[in-house]
């Protein structure tokens, strides 16, 4: 009899031993990362630098699939829906955690409580920029142009509810000028018609932007930014032009949904931190203006939370809603 309890209590014990390496050898497939936005923006371009590489460091391949929509809440959404098994993620935006919940009660998750934050992968510069057709091609003109004739012109933004358009909305009311928004279903659709000249003003993130204002395509008027950038030199910053409370740098970050265990967040910030220390990574993220943040969960946690605060206050002071 001791001997029949003693087998069966090895045996689990075996189980338990097992279950526990099981869940130790995370992840054992690819992990999926959803983009909230259409290929072609900001948002993909981080998401595929770092998805090319962090297979090293993480063990699985990560597995980008754009999600676009509702100014990037279907993504969210679908992220926040996910099991919190750690092998669905998404990119966390401005625009989905901050922006659009702060303008859209019926968003259909809530930023703070129903995702895990993970990292903080990039600050990106933002950047108001105009077609080649367009009548000014610097802030001073661009300004004159736009109280010359009230009405005349539309600017594009992924999506409405986004960071552009919020952004934009700000910096129109602190201008004292008068633009038609255009949303889109993401950065990448945006750019595309501002670049043939369907409309010829975009807010968008500087890394999108970046390939058509060095070919010409674009000309960069004013960017968000700390201070002017190598790559833009004489374009001025928000702040150059009086409008700090515009001067404001989106983020990239990785979440994923809430309930995810603190080893698997671990063992995911572990392996997207060093993927962002390879030359390479670095490299090609430095070149489109952004710079690297990499910083804890609970600090990335702080800073959506303080973004979703600015952008309820603008959208309250300025009286912003989706009609």
């Amino acid at each position: 009899m001791n001997r029949r309890y003693c087998l069966s209590g090895i045996s689990t014990l075996l189980l338990f031993s097992a279950t526990l390496a099981l869940a130790d050898v995370y992840p054992s497939k690819p992990v999926r990362l959803v983009v909230p936005f259409a290929p072609g923006g900001t948002t993909d371009i981080i998401a595929r630098v770092l998805a090319e590489k962090v297979h090293l460091a993480l063990g699985q391949p990560m597995i980008v699939e754009n999600k676009a929509g509702g100014g990037g809440s279907i993504g969210a959404n679908e992220t926040a829906k996910s099991a919190p098994d750690g092998y669905s993620l998404g990119v966390a935006t401005v625009s989905t955690t901050a922006a659009n919940p702060a303008i859209n009660p019926k968003i259909p998750y809530n930023p703070v409580t129903d995702f895990t934050p993970i990292i903080n992968v990039a600050a990106t510069p933002n950047v108001i920029a105009v077609h080649p057709s367009f009548p000014a091609r610097d802030y001073k003109g661009f300004v004159a142009e736009l109280k010359k004739n009230p009405g005349k012109y539309s600017y594009s933004s992924s999506g409405t509810g986004g960071v552009g358009h919020l952004q934009m909305e700000l910096y129109k009311s602190l201008a004292g000028v008068f633009l038609t928004h255009i949303p889109y279903r993401g950065a990448g659709p945006a750019l595309n018609d501002t670049v043939a000249g369907q409309v010829q003003i975009i807010f968008d993130n500087l890394p999108s932007a970046l390939p058509f204002i060095k070919d010409g395509r674009l000309i960069a008027i004013v960017i968000a930014a700390p201070n002017r950038l190598s790559q833009l030199p004489n374009v001025p910053t928000f702040k150059d032009v009086g409008l700090e409370p515009v001067n404001r740098m989106a983020y990239y970050g990785l979440y994923g949904p809430k309930g995810m265990s603190r080893d698997v967040v671990d063992k995911i910030h572990a392996s997207v931190k060093k993927t962002l220390e390879l030359p390479d990574v670095k490299k090609r993220i430095e070149e489109t203006g952004s710079l690297i943040v990499a910083n804890t969960p609970e600090q990335f946690a702080a800073q959506m939370k303080a973004e979703l605060d600015v952008y309820k206050t603008v959208v309250a002071q300025q009286k912003l809603t989706l009609d």
